[in-house]
């Protein structure tokens, strides 16, 4: 938490979280065309975030992409606003934004980041055990085999959403799991208190995309998620953009718990 408290002090670097906030996944030199920096002032305050962990960064071709980590802010809200009314600060900032005419128009990835101090193995069996998924993020994919071009039913307590479309992409054991996102059907809008209407836009839009990616580093296991995929104006992009944070947030602690106890 000292690292992020450092990073945030400076407001250079509060400048570059804020470009990437409003539009995120630049490269190096959208963020310099954007800010009064040179360009190795800024890679050098892109550095300090990233080892702040308030940045991920991700290659696409010759190009990286930065975006906003919010995970290390989440750290900082559960150590201290827990203990009063968080639903009333949840309430105040919802009515902030439909005040000042905000939306969520974000027709870029979402990337989430955090670091978990298990091992690959056990982080591997909590996102692909149904027992496991179940227990430390809430949902659980469910197939009879984790081949690539496998369908799965995405299990999340009384709802069983199943779909041709929702399909294994990529699996490489304790690396990378890549699928496609749930279908959006009706039952949902009960079962998630999510408006009927939104929940029928959302299931008009095109099918979003989910990666979990995992490396290895020292006693912990670096895991990135990257929800991709949303057209624009979607309205899915704001429903997982505080859904993930949460499940992964459990996930955390439920393993390190996990850990702990063992």
């Amino acid at each position: 938490m000292d690292e992020v408290f450092k990073a945030l002090a400076d407001p250079s670097r509060r400048a570059l979280l804020d470009s990437l906030d409003e539009r995120t996944g630049q490269t190096l030199t959208e963020l310099c065309s954007g800010l009064a920096m040179a360009r190795q002032s800024v890679s050098k305050h892109l550095a300090v975030l990233e080892a702040a962990n308030l940045i991920s960064t991700r290659r696409q071709g010759r190009e990286k992409l930065h975006y906003v980590n919010a995970e290390p802010i989440n750290a900082i809200a559960d150590r201290w606003i827990r203990r009063y009314d968080r639903a009333r600060v949840q309430a105040l900032a919802d009515l902030k934004t439909a005040l000042e005419g905000e939306t969520m128009t974000q027709t870029t990835d979402f990337v989430y980041t955090t670091y978990i101090r298990t091992t690959p193995e056990r982080l591997w069996q909590a996102l692909t055990d149904p027992v496991f998924s179940q227990r430390y993020l809430g949902h659980a994919l469910v197939t009879e085999k984790w081949d690539v071009g496998s369908t799965y039913a995405w299990c999340d307590g009384q709802l069983d959403i199943r779909n041709p479309e929702q399909v294994v992409l990529d699996y490489q054991p304790y690396t990378r799991l890549s699928v496609t996102f749930h279908t959006f059907v009706p039952e949902i809008a009960t079962a998630k208190g999510i408006d009927a209407g939104v929940v029928e836009q959302a299931a008009t839009e095109p099918r979003s995309t989910v990666t979990f990616e995992l490396v290895h580093v020292e006693d912990q296991v670096k895991l990135t998620v990257v929800h991709a995929g949303f057209p624009p104006g979607s309205v899915v992009r704001p429903l997982i953009s505080g859904g993930w944070p949460w499940k992964l947030s459990n996930l955390k602690s439920g393993l390190e718990a996990a850990g702990v106890a063992a």
